[in-house]
């Protein structure tokens, strides 16, 4: 299954909510969502295989040529597609217009407009009536049983894919990574929304404190310098509220080693991106 539409939709939210604990990271600055994030719902005779992608946008270089082609692939790829809509913004364009297709997806397509919560009586009403359309809240959860329940009915017959207490088929390098990368974007959004990558350079287990080396590039020297504070103030501060998620996530206490470099215009360079893990399926057509 999964889960597609424009940025800042609340797709992460949702993924979260359906799988019982964080995975994605969440931001209220659109785009957050790079890559693939991929959940597993095992719920009696039901798995479901979800991935949350990035958002269907219009590229202006290559991260985000990178971030189109990975969503464009996930929506072929799907059994099911949940098409997250923001239902404060009223009646949503078809999916292949949002994702600027030629012809729609094979999958069947549920629409699913979040956040309506927010929407008054009339509105809700008014959405309600759309063929193939569900209202949902990812935040409260209201709405999200019928979405899933209208997915089990779509998904294909077939044995278990995983474990039945798996929740996700990436590594704790993967999220711990997401999870240093979200903080940073709690602490720094206004100043470096979109300069900031972050990379696992070492993932020491087996006695405890785990050990966890990561290094945050930014494009600039002038953004390295935002990104590390006065007397190192800023990067200090990342680096403890990162610990605490991290010990949430491996449920061990972490040293977490945290470093800020430069790598110039990353953004723009495929051989940056696929240092960082983003690569582009190569059957894809942006």
């Amino acid at each position: 299954m999964t889960v597609a539409g424009k940025p800042n939709v609340g797709k992460s939210t949702l993924l979260n909510r359906i799988v019982g604990q964080k995975l994605s990271i969440v931001s209220p600055k659109p785009q957050s969502t790079r890559d693939r994030v991929v959940g597993i719902r095992t719920d009696g005779d039901v798995q479901m295989v979800i991935l949350d992608t990035p958002g269907l946008l219009t590229p202006a270089y290559e991260l985000q040529r990178v971030m189109r082609a990975t969503a464009l692939r996930a929506l072929r790829d799907a059994d099911v597609i949940v098409y997250l809509a923001d239902a404060t913004a009223g009646t949503a364009e078809p999916l292949n217009v949002a994702a600027g297709l030629e012809r729609p997806p094979r999958a069947p397509v549920i629409t699913a407009y979040n956040k309506a919560d927010r929407l008054s009586a009339e509105a809700r009403a008014a959405l309600a009536r759309e063929p193939q359309a569900t209202l949902v809240s990812a935040r409260s959860g209201d709405g999200v049983d019928l979405l899933l329940a209208r997915c089990a009915e779509l998904v294909p017959e077939s044995p278990f894919l995983y474990p039945e207490d798996d929740v996700s088929t990436q590594h704790l390098r993967f999220f711990a990574a997401e999870l240093i990368r979200e903080t940073t974007l709690e602490q720094l959004g206004d100043e470096l929304p979109y300069s900031i990558a972050c990379e696992i350079e070492e993932f020491r287990e087996g006695r405890s404190p785990t050990y966890v080396r990561a290094v945050l590039f930014v494009e600039r020297e002038s953004q390295k310098r935002i990104l590390i504070g006065a007397k190192g103030q800023r990067i200090r501060s990342i680096g403890q509220s990162s610990r605490k998620k991290l010990e949430a996530l491996i449920g061990d206490d972490v040293y977490l080693d945290l470093w800020a470099k430069v790598l110039p215009n990353w953004r723009k360079s495929a051989s940056a991106l696929a240092r960082f893990g983003y690569r582009p399926p190569e059957d894809s057509a942006t």
